[in-house]
């Protein structure tokens, strides 16, 4: 029984993209690469429906680490503030 073989994303876009160029057919890469037609077409389709949440991944991103920085920002002088009424108990206290 022959082992699947995996291809890493990289390796996908690089072949999708020199498709997508059109400077070699599709059948010319699919021997180059020893591949299947109808795998290097999953993989356009697969590129190009997706194509725009490229984008998005990126905004969406940026908005949660914006998000993130907010509550830690809020966090530390929730922090400070409690070691400043614990410094000055501590000097009352001595």
């Amino acid at each position: 029984m022959a082992k699947r073989r995996r291809f890493t994303p990289e390796f996908k876009a690089e072949v999708v993209l020199e498709a997508l160029c059109g400077e070699s057919s599709q059948a010319e890469l699919c021997r180059k690469h020893n591949i299947s037609d109808v795998q290097l077409s999953k993989w356009k389709r697969q590129l190009l429906e997706n194509a725009a949440t490229l984008f998005e991944a990126a905004d969406k991103q940026t908005n949660a680490s914006a998000e993130r920085i907010a509550q830690l920002e809020q966090l530390v002088g929730k922090l400070t503030l409690e070691l400043d009424i614990q410094k000055k108990v501590s000097t009352l206290l001595s």
